[in-house]
């Protein structure tokens, strides 16, 4: 009997020494967002990064990105490279993203859990008031009354008296003179011719008269 407890006691230790390092499988160790962050936008991707190498068969890791209304926020599958796993995003988003993931570890065990983070988008900036546009004056149909030019006085002639000089006397005096001889001579020529035919016709009767007389 005792022999029989040894056996058994010695197979249940090497269960135990086996099923120990088997156990030991791959684990999340941190995120990128990180698990109850606060973001002002959902990002262009999400990262996980494990404990251990991953298998990248197709089909080995899904990852599940939601909105708080269960919309899909993922954008193609994810990407596995050594321990780390990128899922790219798309859209926007905001509220609680619930992130689900499953990997398979490097002994071939699945391994899968979830967390989550938060966007707060910013509330908009309400805009500036702007000032009332000051009224533009519209133009009047009365006509305006258009500045006259003062009248320009127009420059009368000048009077330029004509000296009567010292120079100008003689020929003044010359000139009456030379009239009163002329008028002087017609007077003359007028009176003598006019006692010529008076003689003339005085001898033509006496000359008439003697001859028939006798």
């Amino acid at each position: 009997m005792s022999t029989t407890l040894t056996a058994w006691v010695l197979a249940a230790a090497s269960v135990l020494l086996v099923a120990g390092p088997a156990s030991a499988h791959d684990e999340l160790e941190s995120t990128d967002p990180a698990a109850g962050a606060t973001l002002d936008a959902l990002p262009t991707q999400l990262t996980m990064t494990f404990s251990g190498e991953l298998l990248s068969d197709e089909g080995a890791t899904e990852v599940q990105v939601t909105d708080a209304a269960g919309a899909s926020l993922t954008a193609g599958s994810p990407a596995v490279q050594a321990n780390v796993v990128t899922q790219p995003l798309a859209g926007s988003a905001e509220g609680a993203i619930r992130v689900l993931w499953k990997v398979v570890s490097g002994d071939g065990h699945p391994v899968s859990g979830e967390y989550s983070f938060t966007v707060n988008a910013p509330a908009p900036t309400e805009p500036a008031p702007t000032e009332p546009a000051t009224p533009t004056a519209e133009p009047s149909d009365e006509p305006s009354a258009t500045p006259t030019d003062a009248a320009t006085p127009t420059p009368q002639p000048t009077i330029v008296p004509i000296s009567a000089g010292p120079s100008a006397l003689p020929w003044v005096i010359g000139g009456l003179v030379l009239l009163a001889a002329v008028g002087g001579a017609v007077l003359y020529l007028v009176v003598t011719r006019g006692r010529r035919e008076k003689t003339l016709a005085e001898g033509g009767s006496a000359g008439s008269d003697s001859p028939s007389d006798r």
